[in-house]
C-alpha cells in the first residue's frame, strides 16, 4: 500500500506534516479528513505506487462555497484585523507584495477552501503564516471585512495595489456563482502561467545585458586607464609626427570621457530623461510599443508574449463567467502594450455593435493570422474560453522555441561584438607602435 506525505491544518490553523498509508489519494484525503485535518498538499512518499495512481502535489477536490465564512469547532473567534492606516498607506521600508506572492496566495486560498475550510478561517491561517509584513495587514484586512459581513471580491477591490481588476472581477464571477474555489484555481494557474512567461522572456533578455554591461566596462576602463598612458608614449616617441585616423579617434574619445566625464553623464542623463517624457506620452508610448513588436530578432519574441498574455486572460476571465465586453475590457487595460490595446478598443466596439470578436480582431492587423482563426473555430463551435486557453498554450510553447533560438543566435553575436569593441582600441593602439618600430629601424 502506498504511503502518502501530506501537510495540512488543524482545526485551530496550526499547520502538521506527516505521512499516511491509503490505497490512493482520494482515501488519503478522505482519512486526513476524518482525522480533522484539513490537507493542502499530499504527494507519494514512497514508489511503490503505480505511475498512473501518482497524483499531482494538491489537495482533495472538495468544493465549499463562497459564503463559508463561519468558525470551526475548538477554536474562540480570532481578534479583528487592524485596519486603517495599514491598509490605505504604502507603509515605508516594507517589501511590496509580488507576483510570485500573489499567486501562492490564491493558489493556498484555493486549496483550503477546496479541502473544507472556511473562507474567514483560510484569509485568518494565511495572514498568520505571510512573512511579508505589508501582504500580512492586507490579508488580515480582508479577514476583518468578512467577519463584518462584507464579500471578498469588495474587500480586494479596496486594494488595487495588491489586487487589479482582473483579479477583483473573476473573484466577484466565483462568488456570484457559488464557485470561488473554482476561481481560485483558474486564477491561481493563470498567475503561474504568467509567472512562467515573464522569467522566459526575462530569461532571453538576461545574457545580452550582461555582455553589454561587461562590454561597456571594459570599454570605460580601456579609455581611462590604458589609452592615456599609450597617449603619452606616443608624443615621446612620434615627435609630433601624425597619427592613424583610427588611433586619433579612439585617443579623443579616451580625453572626452576622462577629462569631461560630467558631460558625457549629463548627455547620458538627458537622453534617458527625453526617452521618459517620450514615453509618458500617449503617442510615443503607441510609437514605442508599436516599434518593440516590429523590431528585428526580439520582435517576435515580444509579439507572440503578448498573444500569449491577451488570449490567456480573456480565456480566463471568459471561463469564470465574466461578461464578454467587460472580459475585453479589463485584458485591454492588463495587456502592457498600447498598440495591443488599441486594438482591442476596436474589438470592444465592433463586439458591443453585435459583431463576433474574431472578425474585429483581424481586422487589427496586429495578431497573428493563426489566432484569429482558432478564435473563430472558437466562436463557431460555442468552445470560446477552451479555445483561447488553447491558443495560450500553444504561444507558451513558441516563446521557449523562440528564447532557445534566441540563446543560439545571440550568443555568438554578442561574443564578435565584444571581441569588435576590444580589438579595434588594440588596433588603434598598435598601428603607432609599428610606425615606431619603422623610424626606429
Amino acid at each position: 500500500m502506498p504511503r502518502f506525505a501530506y501537510t495540512a491544518f488543524d482545526a485551530r490553523g496550526a499547520e502538521r506534516t506527516g505521512e499516511i498509508d491509503a490505497g490512493s489519494l482520494e482515501a488519503a484525503t478522505a482519512a486526513l479528513k476524518a482525522q480533522g485535518l484539513f490537507p493542502t498538499e499530499i504527494d507519494v512518499a514512497t514508489a511503490a505506487v503505480a505511475p498512473e495512481a501518482k497524483p499531482s502535489r494538491s489537495a482533495a477536490p472538495v468544493r465549499s462555497t463562497p459564503s463559508a465564512a463561519g468558525e470551526l469547532p475548538g477554536r474562540a473567534p480570532a481578534a479583528p484585523a487592524k485596519r486603517g492606516l495599514a491598509r490605505e498607506i504604502r507603509l515605508p521600508f516594507v517589501r511590496p507584495v509580488s507576483a510570485k506572492e500573489q499567486a501562492g496566495f490564491t493558489r493556498q486560498l484555493g486549496t483550503l477552501i477546496k479541502a473544507g475550510m472556511p473562507l474567514l478561517r483560510g484569509l485568518e491561517v494565511l495572514a498568520r503564516q505571510e512573512k511579508n509584513a505589508a501582504f500580512r495587514a492586507v490579508i488580515g484586512a480582508l479577514a476583518d471585512d468578512i467577519r463584518s459581513g462584507g464579500t471578498l471580491s469588495e474587500s480586494m477591490a479596496r486594494h488595487p495595489r495588491v489586487f487589479d481588476r482582473l483579479y477583483v472581477n473573476m473573484i466577484k464571477a466565483g462568488e456570484a456563482g457559488g464557485v470561488l474555489d473554482v476561481v481560485l484555481d483558474r486564477l491561481a494557474k493563470f498567475q503561474e502561467k504568467s509567472l512562467q512567461l515573464r522569467a522566459k522572456v526575462k530569461a532571453a533578455m538576461v545574457y545580452p545585458l550582461i555582455v553589454m554591461t561587461v562590454a561597456v566596462l571594459i570599454l570605460a576602463g580601456l579609455l581611462v586607464f590604458v589609452v592615456p598612458k599609450f597617449k603619452q608614449i606616443f608624443a615621446d616617441l612620434l615627435k609630433g609626427a601624425p597619427l592613424p585616423a583610427l588611433t586619433e579617434a579612439v585617443l579623443a574619445a579616451s580625453e572626452a570621457v576622462r577629462e569631461h566625464y560630467l558631460v558625457t553623464l549629463g548627455v547620458g542623463a538627458a537622453l534617458y530623461v527625453a526617452y521618459r517624457m517620450f514615453r509618458g506620452t500617449p503617442g510615443g508610448a503607441r510609437a514605442i510599443d508599436g516599434a518593440l513588436i516590429r523590431m528585428p530578432i526580439f520582435g517576435d519574441l515580444i509579439l507572440k508574449s503578448l498573444v500569449a498574455r491577451f488570449t490567456r486572460t480573456l480565456g480566463t476571465l471568459l471561463s469564470s463567467g465574466v461578461p464578454i465586453l467587460q472580459a475585453i475590457t479589463i485584458t485591454r487595460d492588463t495587456t502592457g502594450n498600447l498598440r495591443v490595446a488599441d486594438a482591442l478598443d476596436v474589438v470592444h466596439e465592433r463586439v458591443k455593435e453585435g459583431d463576433p470578436v474574431a472578425r474585429p480582431l483581424e481586422s487589427t492587423q496586429v495578431f497573428p493570422s493563426m489566432v484569429t482563426s482558432m478564435i473563430d473555430v472558437g466562436e463557431h463551435t460555442g468552445q470560446l474560453p477552451e479555445m483561447l486557453n488553447k491558443v495560450a498554450d500553444i504561444y507558451d510553447e513558441e516563446v521557449d522555441t523562440a528564447v532557445a533560438g534566441l540563446s543560439s543566435m545571440i550568443e555568438p553575436l554578442l561574443i564578435v561584438f565584444l571581441a569588435g569593441v576590444v580589438g579595434t582600441i588594440v588596433i588603434a593602439l598598435f598601428l603607432p607602435i609599428i610606425r615606431i618600430v619603422q623610424l626606429l629601424t
